[in-house]
């Protein structure tokens, strides 16, 4: 809304955006420059201002034909320049001079001060019909300025000019204060960052200060890719208000485990965020596989997202135990995403995830996915102290999209409680299943319990349940993990370790785990 406070008709006409065609960049901007606005972009060197400024002229003339004028002051030169950009895929050669023109100011500012500079930037801007201007290298011009005074009316008389023009001003320099004397006088202030992180290089993109619209405020991820900057808004900022509303006619979404299935009432509720919680090697990762290929059996379509193991490793893990992975995948009704193990950010891997199943969304119905683990986006998080927020928007849109989400969590193994490591996760899930190793008499017993499951039945017994080269087994009744815990099992080092044997008469169950025969009592649901 414009500032002025006039009729709607006025209104209209002075909030014609100019696209910057830089992704997400439109979105943070709520639709992008002001048409004959002045914005400052600020910044250190290193920080991304020139590819920045020279994307924004490179787009604006591909989307919006429009004629760009881009001065420098005392900065690299312009065959330096052009070199560089000419590996970036935005950057367009047939553009110059034509639609693209360069010029050096410097020469004026220096033998003729602001004046000379002025007279320069308005001849230039008539001459070639500019729609965009740049003025790269402020921080040279203020040199030349006799007083804080002057350097100030002379971006307002810029500010005057390019407005009755039309023509939208990008003013980049390295100033990194945001109360410098420019930045009271402009439209907008743009501030890219470059910094460490602990060990990490990150660069960051805030607004400031955007006269005349709402924006969205905060630091956002930048990486400079081929294609130039692409900025991901924060996750949580992106999605904060999300539809109230999804499918109404939810169905069970099963793991293909029989008795599992029994336990969760017919499975998990569609459109709903299971996290499934244990120490590295009790099962998640085959029990989610195994849910993506019950989906397939039932032409549902699924999506793994995984950080740790490449596509050829699951395939082979998942056909250890029988489950007919590869068969799915080449049928095309099981993506595999795979994270190589590189630095990421949270951001973009959650960009990544919701615009692929965005993309299918008409397509394909009762959608399964599975997130190997929780802990990838954990590690991914610049700030640990977003990761809350962040998994309670991703979850949120993955239920707006009607996906049957499951997202592995994984404990330490050796620890002396079953601390979890993403507390936060538990709080946003509707369901949350654990599994753990218990050791008894030189074995090693893997138990499953369904700790949570929101607006549903479930089973709360502990059930044992076995992985082998048959498939994956979940016992009939919770009577073996009773006998296996009857020996006062307690978590030791990440385990249940029962230090005594079974009592007289709870014998039996465990012997037939141990292949000796007999049977053991039982509760109920």
């Amino acid at each position: 809304m414009s500032e002025s406070g006039t009729d709607g008709t006025e209104n209209k006409a002075q909030d014609v955006r100019i696209q910057s065609g830089i992704p997400r960049l439109d979105f943070i901007l709520k639709g992008g420059l002001k048409q004959g606005g002045i914005y400052a972009l600020m910044g250190p060197p290193g920080s991304g201002k020139t590819i920045f400024a020279n994307q924004l002229c490179c787009n604006h003339i591909q989307k919006q034909e429009g004629r760009c004028v881009y001065m420098t002051l005392l900065i690299e030169s312009h065959a330096k320049m052009l070199s560089h950009l000419s590996t970036l895929s935005f950057f367009k050669p047939e553009f110059i001079p034509e639609r693209l023109y360069y010029i050096s100011g410097y020469q004026q500012v220096r033998e003729e001060g602001f004046s000379g500079l002025m007279e320069l930037i308005r001849r230039t801007l008539r001459d070639r019909q500019a729609t965009f201007f740049v003025i790269d290298g402020m921080e040279s011009a203020e040199q030349f300025a006799t007083s804080p005074q002057a350097y100030r009316e002379f971006v307002h008389g810029l500010q005057a000019f390019t407005n009755l023009l039309g023509c939208t001003t990008l003013l980049v320099s390295n100033v990194r204060e945001r109360t410098h004397v420019e930045n009271a006088v402009v439209d907008g202030v743009i501030e890219l960052s470059d910094k460490l992180v602990g060990p990490r290089a990150v660069r960051e993109l805030t607004v400031h200060k955007f006269r005349g619209s709402d924006y969205l405020r905060g630091r956002h991820e930048v990486e400079i890719t081929g294609e130039g900057l692409v900025i991901h808004p924060r996750t949580e900022i992106q999605f904060a208000r999300p539809p109230e509303q999804a499918r109404e006619q939810r169905v069970r979404m099963g793991f293909g485990l029989k008795r599992l299935d029994e336990m969760l009432d017919g499975g998990l509720p569609s459109g709903s965020t299971t996290a499934l919680i244990g120490a590295p090697g009790t099962g998640k990762t085959l029990l989610g596989l195994s849910f993506l290929v019950e989906g397939a059996r039932q032409g549902q379509h699924g999506t793994y997202f995984g950080f740790y193991e490449p596509p050829p490793r699951l395939i082979e893990k998942a056909e250890d135990v029988g489950l007919p992975l590869e068969r799915y995948v080449k049928k095309g009704l099981i993506d595999l995403v795979w994270q190589p193990p590189l630095e990421h950010f949270m951001d973009s891997l959650a960009e990544q995830l919701l615009e692929k199943l965005r993309a299918e969304e008409k397509k394909k119905e009762r959608r399964r996915l599975f997130v190997d683990g929780a802990e990838g986006f954990r590690a991914a998080a610049v700030y640990p102290d977003r990761v809350p927020r962040f998994l309670s928007a991703l979850t949120n849109q993955l239920r707006m999209q009607d996906v049957t989400t499951v997202m592995t969590d994984e404990l330490e193994l050796f620890q002396p409680e079953l601390n979890l490591p993403t507390p936060e996760l538990a709080n946003v899930v509707e369901s949350v299943l654990l599994l753990r190793y218990v050791e008894l008499r030189s074995q090693i017993y893997r138990l499953l319990s369904i700790m949570k499951m929101r607006e549903s039945r479930y089973d709360t017994s502990l059930r044992e349940f076995r992985i082998s080269r048959d498939g994956i087994d979940v016992a009939d009744s919770f009577e073996s993990a009773e006998t296996i815990l009857s020996g006062h099992g307690r978590l030791r080092q990440g385990r249940l370790k029962a230090d005594k044997p079974p009592k007289k008469g709870k014998t039996g169950v465990l012997e037939k785990v141990l292949g000796r025969g007999g049977r053991g009592g039982g509760r109920g649901r």
